[in-house]
């Protein structure tokens, strides 16, 4: 923490993890562990040919296919925009994404400021077969659990929320439980650090989480130092298909687009349009 008033990003972290702390004395990290190989053992994913390695894999494979794939995402609130769609039903947002063609879904967890939970997680995982992301601030392998007991398929990292060193650890415990690792940059540094880490899936905010201004600019501009062979997903920002397109053609392989969805009267029309306008 800064000597300065805490940005929204540490104030963030701060209570998550508090609430951390409170969901470990309920379910102990060594239960989430033997629930999972519990989960294994009666013939769960991973004993019915769709391994740990396999589940993180699909989450990828699903962006890199050919154009512009879209992570749709459910949230209810954000600090930067308050009320999205309060009350929303995880199942219907999920039904309308689906039938409209995401190619993956973004669950936000995060309780306070945004609304979600894991029973959203564990509802979208119930009914829909797309890869599921589960969206939150990590900051412990005992949240990697969670997503992976709730059928995540793979978990964002923000680079700006952790120390290098937390950052590698979290990014090999989840790809050790079979999650792919969304790691967030929002500048050069946090670029390179993302990089430095071993990361080769890349999300680029285009909101600063310091003051949540944003400006889809910053893709393009990090997109010039990208290097090859990294599957890059541009974030926040995103409502029109001319950003698809444009975003398209400087190399980025998918959007992350939630709040434009989530105000809209008709989130799953929203999307198509999206969709077939970008085409």
């Amino acid at each position: 923490m800064t000597a300065a008033t805490p940005t929204v990003l540490e104030e963030i972290l701060r209570s998550t993890r508090a609430e951390l702390e409170q969901r470990k004395l309920e379910r102990p990290a060594a239960l989430l562990e033997s629930q999972l190989e519990a989960d294994r053992g009666a013939g769960g994913s991973d004993d019915a040919g769709e391994g740990p390695a396999t589940v993180g894999q699909r989450f990828r494979e699903a962006l890199e296919r050919p154009g512009m794939a879209v992570i749709a995402e459910i949230k209810r609130r954000a600090p930067s925009a308050g009320s999205l769609r309060e009350g929303a039903d995880a199942g219907e947002m999920v039904e309308a994404y689906v039938r409209a063609g995401a190619s993956a879904i973004s669950v936000l967890t995060e309780a306070s400021r945004f609304g979600g939970s894991l029973d959203d997680l564990s509802r979208a995982r119930a009914i829909c077969e797309l890869p599921l992301l589960r969206k939150d601030f990590i900051v412990d392998r005992y949240q990697l659990l969670e997503a992976r007991l709730a059928g995540a398929d793979a978990v964002l990292l923000i680079v700006g929320a952790l120390e290098p060193g937390e950052l590698r650890a979290l990014r090999e415990g989840a790809e050790s439980l079979g999650l792919a690792a969304l790691v967030e940059v929002h500048d050069r540094p946090e670029l390179e650090r993302a990089l430095a880490s071993g990361a080769e899936l890349i999300g680029v905010n285009n909101r600063d989480l310091r003051d949540f201004s944003v400006d889809v600019e910053r893709t393009f501009e990090l997109m010039e130092t990208m290097p090859s062979g990294v599957t890059v997903v541009s974030e926040s920002g995103i409502s029109e298909p001319e950003q698809l397109r444009r975003l398209g053609e400087a190399g980025v392989d998918a959007v992350l687009v939630g709040a434009a969805l989530m105000r809209s009267a008709d989130p799953g029309e929203a999307l198509r349009a999206l969709l077939a306008g970008s085409s």
